[in-house]
């Protein structure tokens, strides 16, 4: 297995990168490092390149002999793609077809999809199921559903093997505290707090208190990227030709924004300032996973994601490293420039 991670310099890309390196596995990494950060993967394992420049993505393909390919490579920010629509259907859409395209032309057809919950619709009191309705609200979970479309497509009319894991609330760091979350647009929920807790920002933001919750304050589902990785390992390795599955992944337990603060400032052992502001458009008010699919047909068990362990580790990331260095130009090992893309 030789298995290239499209995106894979990202968060939870890199990750993934990271868990195949320690088990001896044969992984390399694209990524226009937009998003992603080249200190997160061995360097001469990585290749700077847009997807939608099928011809450079096809010759990574070749020139790494790949056999399996675990596509992250994403924009995946719900507030933006509200505000962007149009670049998130180029990156996301346009994107994935140019892979699959390049994929297509030089024979590779096993593929796993880092795909999202945000495909559901809202209103549903209890964990998800995957035969549940499909309504995303925002154009990123339109985008990732357009992604799973032409991926069943191309299993059905050209015999790819296709997995999406639709992922909740991926979370936490490495538990040495040496690779975790570092976006140059910090937008997700633990960041943020820990970002306050640490005096980095003023103040966190709790986006609506009135929601019909115990508490009032939105639920969601925090999944370890530690278990993540195992769970694309597993499903990569169940990949067949000609058919097309779906898995939810979370931890299966909901952690409501209050809970996640009143715990974050427990581990940081301070209080942490916060206010609250008017809901915002797309969210939930809960979103958990049933995993009962992936449990039973993967044999994936989320170990690390009880809410204090991923938050200690997010803590020890944030808290010691914290980010990466500005990153090299966007060369490759051998110096060929691929025209890292910039939106």
């Amino acid at each position: 297995m030789r298995v290239l991670l499209t995106g894979g310099a990202g968060y939870v890309g890199s990750a993934c990168f990271r868990h195949l390196r320690r088990l001896a596995i044969e992984a390399y990494v694209i990524d226009d490092l937009s998003e992603g950060h080249a200190a997160a993967v061995e360097p001469d394992r990585l290749d700077v390149a847009d997807l939608r420049d099928t011809e450079a993505v096809a010759r990574v393909l070749r020139d790494r002999d790949i056999t399996h390919v675990m596509h992250f490579a994403a924009r995946t920010s719900v507030p933006e793609s509200v505000r962007d629509p149009s670049g998130y259907w180029s990156t996301n859409v346009d994107g994935s077809r140019s892979l699959l395209e390049a994929m297509r032309s030089v024979g590779v057809g096993r593929l796993v999809f880092s795909s999202t919950a945000a495909v559901y619709a809202h209103g549903l009191d209890r964990p998800i199921r995957e035969t549940d309705p499909i309504v995303p609200a925002t154009p990123y979970g339109t985008s990732k559903l357009a992604v799973e479309h032409l991926l069943q497509g191309y299993a059905e009319a050209y015999g790819f093997g296709g997995t999406a894991l639709r992922y909740f609330n991926a979370s936490g760091a490495d538990e040495d505290g040496g690779h975790g979350e570092a976006h140059r647009v910090e937008t997700h929920v633990i960041p943020l707090l820990i970002q306050t807790a640490l005096g980095q920002r003023r103040s966190f933001t709790v986006h609506g208190d009135g929601w019909p919750t115990p508490d009032g304050t939105c639920v969601r589902d925090f999944v370890s990227v530690r278990d993540l990785a195992e769970a694309h390992l597993l499903a990569l390795r169940r990949v067949e030709p000609g058919r097309f599955s779906r898995y939810n992944l979370g931890s299966g337990q909901g952690t409501s924004v209050r809970e996640l603060l009143d715990a974050c400032g427990r581990i940081a052992g301070r209080r942490i300032p916060h206010e609250v502001s008017a809901p915002r458009t797309g969210d939930p008010a809960v979103l958990v996973a049933d995993v009962g699919q992936a449990r039973a047909e993967l044999g994936w068990s989320p170990g690390s994601s009880g809410i204090d362990r991923i938050l200690a580790s997010a803590w020890a990331w944030h808290s010691g490293r914290g980010g990466y260095a500005a990153d090299e130009p966007a060369t490759d090992p051998a110096g060929r420039t691929w025209g890292a893309a910039t939106a």
